[in-house]
Formats: C-alpha cells, structure tokens, sequence
C-alpha cells in the first residue's frame, strides 16, 4: 500500500507537495512529532500520546493545536486504508518562519502520516560513544530536531545493530535513540528515571502502570542507581536488557556490542503482561498527572 498523508484537514497521496521550502520545521526542524501502533484498526494509547504531544507543543513554546481536529484527522487517514495502516505518526511543524532560529508567527502545520509499519521482535543493540544531555532544552521532548539520534542510528546499523543505547553527561544509563531501556538484575526490573533525560515514553509507563498492578517486581531506578556499566552485566549474562516503544513494545536485547544474549525470564513475563493488556486496552486513560520520576 502507499501511504495516506493528512495536512491541515486534507487528505494527501504520500508524495504531494505539502510544506513550503521555508517551513521552519524543515529550516531548523522546529516541531514535535508522536508515533503510534495500529492494533485491530484502532491507534494504540491515542490519548495518551495526544497528552504528550501538547506536553511538548508546551515546552517547545509553540502554539497549541485543536486536539479534537487531529483525531477527526486519524479517523479520516484510518478510514481511507481501514486494513493496511499499521502505523501513524503525527507531527506538528511551527509553519513559514525566517531563515535563522528565531520562529515565524504563522499558524502551525499538523501532518498525519499513516501507513505500514514493523518493529524487530528483538533488539540487537550497541552502546553510543555520545551521551543524551539531560540539562537540555528539549530533554525528554518528543521533537523533530533528530540529527542527534539519526548519526547515533546510523553508527548503530554500521554495526550490524538496531539500536544505540547511551548514557546521560552524568554517566548513569539513559535511553537508546528511540526507546527505553529496562534492566533486569536480583530479581526485578527498573528503568531509568525521567530525570535521567530519557523520554517518558508511553510504552515505559504503561509497563510500569501495568506491572505494579500484577504485583511484579518493575519500579523505576533511583537517580544515579543504573550507571552505564551495568550493561556490562547484561553483556556477561549476569543481567538482561529489553527495550521499550510505541512500535516495538517491550523487545529483549539479544544481541550487545558482538555478543548473543539470553532473554530475561522475568522481562519476558513483564512484556507478555503488557501485550494481554495492550491487545484488549486499546486507549488507556493517561495518569491524572504526568509522572516526574
């Protein structure tokens, strides 16, 4: 199939011309963006994501956009291919603005894309030599400016890998260019916490929300608790790693810096908890606030 592109409440072909040259989200890349997976015809966590899309509308200092305008745009991509779009991504671009980095004024552009879409079962994955600033500007915002993880995806492929995992200035374990990282070691799982820099992502918090709720060992690290050297102790089988997003779900790693892996037993546990969950769940209700930790 080809894909179906929404702009501003207007169905597209995928390769129609829809932004001018001096959109500042394609100028500076001066946007934000949220991806969601397609189960049974449904986009998964669609409210969730739509709370982190107006978190990072917020943040970016960007106007804010008609929530009930992108849904009724989803609806309208998902009724255009009802049995082939697995995947949608919506951006939000801040519209015609200057050659520099200093924002036009114009309305912002909303752009819905939605088409087929697959995610490694497993994750093979490698430790980026960079590290996530988490004193950033944009840290833990879902933005469009992803050069900084493109060069990170790109020497992880250069490797045979589908993933970097780095660290944060600090030193302590962060995220991977487009997950999250979980860590299981003496009988339980933890993941960074969002002070770390990584972003909260939706799959994350639902792992968390989810698991606490069975009673299983899955809690977020304390600050400075995972350093980047417990991937070592994934590497020597002394721990187990998985990884964690919108489209994978919750991957094992199999595979880190050349070496073959075994899957955790209980992270195994913990991502088929998630899948029973997600497969009859289909739009979680958002926690009442957004979590710090």
């Amino acid at each position: 199939m080809s894909a179906v592109v929404w702009v501003d409440g207007t169905l597209h072909s995928a390769n129609a011309p829809v932004l001018q040259a001096g959109n500042h989200g394609v100028t500076v890349g001066d946007g934000v963006f949220e991806t969601l997976a397609v189960r049974d015809g449904d986009p998964f966590a669609l409210t969730r994501h739509l709370v982190r899309l107006q978190y990072s509308l917020d943040r970016m200092g960007m106007q804010a956009v008609d929530i009930p305008f992108v849904r009724s745009g989803i609806r309208e991509v998902l009724e255009a291919e009802p049995a082939d779009v697995a995947r949608l991504r919506i951006t939000v671009v801040s519209g015609p603005g200057p050659m520099g980095s200093v924002r036009g004024t114009g309305k912002p552009n909303v752009i819905i894309w939605g088409g087929p879409g697959s995610a490694p079962g497993a994750c093979r994955a490698v430790r980026a030599p960079w590290k996530r600033n988490e004193r950033s500007a944009i840290a833990g915002v879902k933005s469009t400016s992803y050069a900084e993880n493109v060069v990170m995806a790109q020497f992880a492929a250069k490797q045979g890998a589908d993933e970097a995992l780095m660290s944060n200035t600090f030193g302590y374990l962060c995220e991977g260019t487009g997950s999250n990282v979980f860590i299981e070691r003496r009988g339980e799982v933890v993941t960074p916490p969002l002070s770390s820099g990584c972003l909260a992502g939706i799959t994350r918090g639902l792992v968390l929300e989810w698991g606490a709720k069975a009673g299983m060992p899955v809690r977020v690290a304390a600050p400075g608790e995972l350093e980047m050297a417990v991937l070592d102790e994934v590497r020597h089988g002394d721990a187990f790693a998985a990884v964690s997003s919108s489209t994978r779900g919750l991957a094992p790693v199999v595979w880190l810096d050349g070496a073959d892996l075994r899957e955790g037993p209980l992270l195994r546990r913990v991502g088929e908890l998630y899948e029973s969950h997600a497969d009859v769940e289909h739009d979680p209700p958002p926690p009442r606030t957004r979590a710090t930790v």
